[in-house]
């Protein structure tokens, strides 16, 4: 894992412009502690900053740069392949090779620029793993960018006149005086409600991201975007347990490839059967002499007291990890966190996106990410199975598949429709909902052989993986990087999601919720993992902690020269805040809320959207 930026100008001088790039460069420093380097040249810059996790295909201290007949080409990557042995065979049959470095290279940035002077951007289809990388062809004038399929490592760009910008955080553009931040109106609702967000897409005017699975090129003739991965639907051929033996096959495999077995390694165990299956196969895999598998499971302080169950947290983590990490030998620790452990981590979480945060949900996993870091550099995560295998209640309410729109948005209020009446007529936000929901439905790949049932729940399931769990990937690689881990989670393995997504529903839930997968491990599972139900990431319940929320949300709607209360109606929102701070269930039911908490926590995205304009000096209007 590594940060990385870059920029490059057509019409400007770029390689007096060390000064800048460096600037840019020392944003990135949390994401790359380990030190980093600059390239310059006339008409491009790069720069890292990388964290050295000690694992095969580390990335070097600086910009891999190579001298070619017509000129130089550069490379500069994050993250890492996972199929780099099978790649560097492939590039070696076909007399791959890269002049003055040694073969099969130490440095998967080295693969990177191998594959791409073999086979141009389309070497990105051929690249297994996490990763976001930049190509800077110069004898072409040409600059590529690419992204893993699922979009675990972020990589955002700005195009300007003559040029583009890019960098693995917000904060690295933002340095550079080419960009100004300005909150794009028209994406308020995305904002408020970032599972809305289409594959991309920032609240901010001019910033997006690479889309998970395409590649961005920028030339003097222009931009270009193109998608090299998408799930194919096909007929399932197997039986179940041919198809529980395969699932299991695969999901080792991903954990092989991800999960060094003598380096230091931690992962997040919850007691559930995602994080259990890839923890206890992790530590299987430890090298004798190796220290055991590290795992960290998360709870609140006075839970015994203000936890209160739920259809999607039914109970308490901790004691089901306890059992799960004495089963598979683990060495285990459970980190007890209270409201004033939550508001100390804020400022960090707020710095580790540049974006607008997630309060609790962030924080909680930003204080686990530091208790694992005195461990590993690397951490491994159970995260994207539920997507996958179909594992949260609402696939199982025929109520809520018959209502058309996202399956997890409620029919509630939302903070959006508190907006001033400009700003929502402008907004539509409800329509805006419709209309996001069917421009990625338009993109599922269908089954002709899809009864209408079928046909609905791989809508649901195609939904789910666009939305919710692009969230809850950015959290994940944001915490985390922030306090110097690389999180991996093999569960977005995507030769097991191509697989499982072709595997009937009736077949994924055989002997209930996650059936499928809880044969394929079920010798590796103790019983008290196997019968648990599904229970989400945890969230404090703590009433100091629900009226800290309330008292900054009222706060905000009382302050009359705040550029975000402006953009509401304040009145009504003011309203909203006292109702909920009454208790008022009754109205606010269906209310679309992170994650599925309770009423309160619908403020979270409010209050962060004034932090984030207040921190990042992003400039709030609606010309």
């Amino acid at each position: 894992m590594s940060g990385i930026v870059g920029w490059v100008d057509f019409d400007r001088e770029l390689a007096a412009r060390g000064g800048l790039l460096r600037a840019m460069t020392e944003c990135l420093a949390a994401r790359g502690p380990d030190g980093g380097g600059i390239w310059l040249s006339a008409h491009a810059a790069f720069g890292l900053r990388r964290l050295d996790h000690g694992g095969p295909g580390a990335t070097g201290l600086r910009p891999l740069v190579l001298q070619v007949p017509a000129g130089e080409v550069a490379c500069l990557m994050a993250g890492g392949f996972d199929n780099r042995e099978e790649l560097a065979a492939d590039l070696e049959s076909r007399g791959a090779a890269l002049p003055g470095h040694p073969w099969p290279p130490h440095d998967d940035t080295a693969l990177a620029l191998a594959a791409f002077l073999a086979f141009g951007a389309e070497a990105a289809e051929r690249l297994d793993g996490a990763f976001a990388l930049a190509v800077w062809d110069g004898p072409s004038r040409t600059l590529h960018l690419a992204r893993d399929r699922f979009g675990v490592r972020p990589l955002y760009y700005h195009a300007h006149e003559g040029g583009l910008v890019f960098a693995s955080k917000p904060a690295a553009i933002l340095a550079n005086p080419l960009f100004r931040p300005r909150l794009d109106p028209d994406r308020l609702p995305v904002a408020l409600q970032p599972r809305l967000a289409l594959p991309g897409e920032t609240p901010l005017t001019g910033l997006f991201e690479v889309p998970p699975a395409h590649v961005v090129s920028l030339s003097p003739r222009g931009l270009t975007r193109r998608r090299y991965w998408r799930l194919e639907s096909r007929p399932h051929r197997h039986g179940f347990a041919d198809t529980a033996a395969h699932v299991r096959h695969l999901l080792e495999r991903a954990v092989a490839c991800q999960a060094p077995g003598d380096q230091p390694l931690a992962a997040m165990l919850s007691g559930g059967i995602d994080s259990t299956s890839v923890a206890a196969l992790a530590a299987a895999r430890r090298d004798e002499g190796t220290s055991p598998l590290a795992t960290f499971c998360l709870r609140f302080a006075d839970d015994d007291r203000h936890f209160a169950g739920s259809e999607l947290r039914p109970d308490i983590d901790a004691p089901f990890a306890e059992l799960a990490a004495r089963h598979m030998g683990s060495d285990h620790a459970t980190l007890t966190l209270g409201p004033d452990d939550l508001a100390a981590a804020l400022p960090l979480t707020r710095a580790a996106r540049d974006l607008p945060a997630w309060g609790q949900f962030d924080a909680s996993m930003a204080c686990l990410f530091a208790r694992m870091r005195r461990h590993a550099r690397i951490g491994l995560s159970g995260e994207a199975a539920d997507e996958i295998f179909g594992g949260y209640p609402h696939f199982f309410k025929d109520e809520v598949l018959a209502r058309p729109g996202f399956p997890w948005a409620g029919d509630g209020v939302r903070l959006a429709d508190y907006l001033a009446p400009d700003l929502l007529a402008r907004c539509d936000p409800r329509g805006q909902e419709t209309e996001r929901c069917a421009a990625l439905l338009r993109e599922v790949p269908r089954l002709e052989s899809d009864t209408p049932r079928e046909a609905r729940l791989r809508e649901v399931l195609w939904l789910g993986m666009a939305g919710p769990l692009s969230v809850i990937i950015d959290r994940k690689d944001r915490m985390s990087t922030a306090q110097g881990i690389e999180l991996r989670m093999p569960f977005l393995d995507h030769h097991l999601v191509e697989y499982v997504w072709n595997v009937p529903w009736e077949m994924k839930t055989q002997g209930g919720v996650k059936g499928l997968l809880k044969a394929a491990m079920a010798d590796v599972l103790p019983p008290e993992t196997l019968s648990r139900r599904k229970s989400a990431y945890p969230h404090v319940q703590h009433p100091d902690y629900d009226a800290a929320l309330i008292a900054a949300a009222r706060r905000l709607a009382a302050d009359g020269t705040s550029p975000v209360a402006a953009l509401f109606d304040r009145p009504r929102l003011g309203a909203l805040v006292e109702e909920i701070a009454a208790g008022s269930d009754a109205r606010l039911a269906g209310t679309m809320l992170p994650g599925g908490a309770s009423l309160p926590h619908m403020l979270i995205q409010l209050v962060e959207l004034d932090e984030w304009v207040k921190t990042c000096g992003v400039e709030v209007g609606t010309a």
